[in-house]
């Protein structure tokens, strides 16, 4: 049995960036998996995703996609051949609290990620049926995709495969698409969308897919933390109805039936908190401070996401519908990509943007589409991060002509 300091389980974003910047401050760690490294995100997520959405037809996004993925996990295994990182390419499960595999450690870090949430519904073993992962393995392009789920995930398919030429069908359960976007821009982007030719099918309950005419059909319908095979009844940790592994503000596992000697920790898509991959690597970064005893101000009530449909969308903080249910005070600003030089150069005038601060100014968040607006959505996120008003924002100098002055324009409303 090998003593280390730090046993990390799993290494996607959350895992890996753990291992890199434990090992840099001089900590030993060992780092379980049995799977390629770079997790989800890297290998059949997020960045499969962006080549597709970068590529003008579907035999340029598979080969890009089979040229960036592998050049971007050399990287990450570049980063774990530090002599401070020990990778142990098998599955890390508890044998006890101390122990995962043939190491000990007095901390621990989950991140194990998540899998597929599938719809239980009949004919899911459907040889059409498949999952994103099952998507983006394809090698040939479907006439006719149906999309079951207007996520994220959803969204993102839909666009690429429209654009490829795949007839595109989305049925959504609830009456709008992304939930987690202000109803107002979701609704604007779904038009949109409908205008180059998607169809939607809102407030559509699926119940058997021998329904659904396509020769593909996705199944998008969200994510679930992947715990399975952990052996965390071994050591006493339940789980929250979700299946995720439950936390406190340090990202602490809280939900023990006994004391553990070990401080353990869950962080990423596991804890069901924020399922994004730089929320694993920022939960990351805090859980070896916290298990150096240092302190940092990463602000996780501030976590910008985006959809890379065309136009792209992005938020941060509440919606307006949000804030309304919440009785908060607030002034929502908006400003258009119509009325922007830029925009209008780049023949990219589909947009809108809208900017909401509380009664004291204090810009408390930030929800848009249109072209680049995860960049404007960025800013939004700094300037949040360090409690900006709309009156600061006005006196900050934006260079013209760019999109970022559809922020300044919506600050000046």
């Amino acid at each position: 049995m090998s003593e280390t300091d730090l046993i990390i389980i799993g290494a996607g974003p959350g895992g890996y960036r753990a291992a890199e910047y434990a090992a840099k401050q001089g900590l030993k760690v060992a780092l379980f998996e049995d799977g390629h490294v770079g997790g989800t995100c890297l290998n059949v997520g997020c960045i499969p995703t962006k080549t597709y959405a970068h590529s003008a037809s579907f035999a340029e996004a598979r080969e890009r996609m089979a040229s960036v993925v592998p050049q971007l996990r050399a990287g990450v295994e570049g980063i774990l051949s530090n002599p401070n990182i020990t990778l142990v390419r098998e599955k890390g499960a508890f044998t006890d609290a101390h122990t995962v595999g043939d190491f000990t450690a007095k901390n621990i870090i989950i991140a194990t990620g998540s899998e597929t949430k599938w719809l239980p519904v009949k004919g899911v073993d459907d040889p059409r049926v498949v999952d994103s992962t099952g998507l983006l393995q394809r090698d040939t392009l479907p006439k006719r995709l149906a999309i079951i789920g207007a996520g994220v995930i959803g969204m993102e398919f839909a666009s690429v495969f429209h654009r490829f030429g795949s007839e595109v069908t989305v049925i959504e359960y609830l009456k709008e698409c992304l939930p987690a976007l202000d109803g107002d821009i979701a609704k604007r982007l779904r038009k949109t969308l409908e205008k180059q030719g998607i169809t939607f099918k809102m407030k559509t309950a699926v119940e058997d897919v021998a329904g659904i005419d396509a020769d593909v059909i996705l199944m998008a319908t969200g994510r679930k933390p992947r715990t399975e095979g952990l052996h965390l009844e071994i050591i006493g940790v339940g789980l929250a109805p979700n299946g995720a592994i439950q936390v406190n503000e340090d990202f602490e596992v809280t939900s023990r039936s006994s004391s553990l000697t070990p401080h353990l920790y869950a962080i990423g898509d596991v804890n069901g908190r924020q399922m994004l991959a730089h929320a694993a690597e920022m939960q990351a970064m805090h859980v070896v401070n916290h298990i150096l005893g240092r302190a940092d101000a990463i602000r996780f009530d501030v976590m910008p996401a985006a959809i890379f449909t065309t136009p792209e969308a992005a938020c941060v903080g509440p919606t307006e519908d949000q804030l309304k249910a919440e009785s908060v005070a607030y002034k929502c600003r908006k400003a258009f990509w119509r009325a922007n030089g830029k925009a209008m150069a780049m023949g990219e005038t589909e947009g809108m943007l809208k900017l909401f601060s509380n009664q004291e100014d204090r810009i408390i968040g930030c929800h848009a589409y249109g072209a680049h607006a995860a960049d404007i959505v960025q800013e939004v996120s700094v300037l949040m991060c360090r409690d900006t008003t709309v009156a600061q924002l006005r006196d900050m100098v934006h260079i013209h002509p760019t999109l970022s002055e559809i922020l300044l324009t919506a600050a000046n409303v």
